[in-house]
């Protein structure tokens, strides 16, 4: 079961979970089952085309995906998937 680490400005949308266990077989659908699970998390990952939002970072243990398959990424039961969202920032 591969397991999607919440970070703490996303978890006001999964009841405070931090983490959420899936059966999926790639990240995509990892992400996907966990906002099925909380369907307040997918306006905060996905846009309105059903694609992951720009901003999002998605890691597989210490791998960003993008340097993987992408969301195609295959998982395995002893995955760890985290969610980075990006922290805007800087000087007024």
């Amino acid at each position: 079961m591969a397991t999607v680490k919440i970070p703490s400005p996303l978890r006001k949308f999964t009841n405070n979970q931090s983490s959420i266990a899936t059966e999926a077989r790639t990240v995509l659908q990892s992400i996907e089952e966990a906002a099925k699970q909380y369907p307040d998390l997918k306006n905060q990952l996905f846009d309105e085309s059903g694609n992951l939002r720009s901003f999002v970072r998605i890691y597989v243990g210490d791998e960003d995906i993008k340097a993987l398959n992408n969301e195609a990424t295959e998982v395995a039961q002893d995955s760890v998937i985290s969610i980075i969202p990006a922290i805007a920032g800087g000087i007024a």
